[in-house]
C-alpha cells in the first residue's frame, strides 16, 4: 500500500512539473494571461510578409496568426507557397500553438529552399486584422 502511495505521489509531482506555468511577459494589460491558441498547419490558407521579421498566416476561414522570425525570413516577398514545421520534429503532429517555435520553409525557384525559425506570436483579433495594411493582410 505504501509503495502504491509513493508511486502515485511521485507521478503527481512529475505531472505537476510538466504543467504550463504563467509567463509574465505574455500577460495582457488586465493582468490575465491569454489562452494558448492552436491550429493545424494543414489549415493554413494564405500568408503575407509583414514588416521585416513578421509573417501573417490565414488559418481556416477567418483566423490570422502572427509569426515573429528570429532573424528574418528570406524570399517571402515573392513566395507562392511555404511550409510550417514544428521545431519539435513532428512530435505534436501538424498541430502548433502560440508561443511555439516553428521552421518556415520557402521553396526556392532556382536555389535550394530557405529555412528560418519563427515563434508563433499570437492570434490577431478581428480589429487587428482589419487594421493591417492591405498588402500585409493574408
Amino acid at each position: 500500500m505504501r509503495m502504491i502511495t509513493a508511486i502515485s505521489m511521485g507521478a503527481s509531482v512529475v505531472l505537476t512539473a510538466c504543467a504550463p506555468t504563467p509567463n509574465p511577459a505574455v500577460q495582457t494589460a488586465a493582468g490575465v494571461e491569454p489562452a494558448r491558441r492552436c491550429f493545424s498547419t494543414l489549415q493554413v490558407q494564405n500568408f503575407r510578409q509583414g514588416r521585416m521579421n513578421e509573417v501573417y498566416l490565414r488559418v481556416g476561414r477567418s483566423d490570422v496568426y502572427r509569426l515573429d522570425a528570429v532573424a528574418g525570413c528570406n524570399d517571402l516577398d515573392f513566395a507562392n507557397r511555404l511550409a510550417i514545421v514544428s521545431d519539435f520534429g513532428g512530435a505534436g503532429g501538424d498541430r502548433v500553438c502560440s508561443d511555439d517555435m516553428v521552421r518556415v520553409i520557402v521553396p526556392g525557384s532556382t536555389s535550394p529552399a530557405s529555412v528560418c525559425r519563427a515563434r508563433i506570436s499570437r492570434q490577431l483579433t478581428t480589429e487587428e486584422v482589419a487594421a493591417l495594411p492591405e498588402r500585409q493582410r493574408p
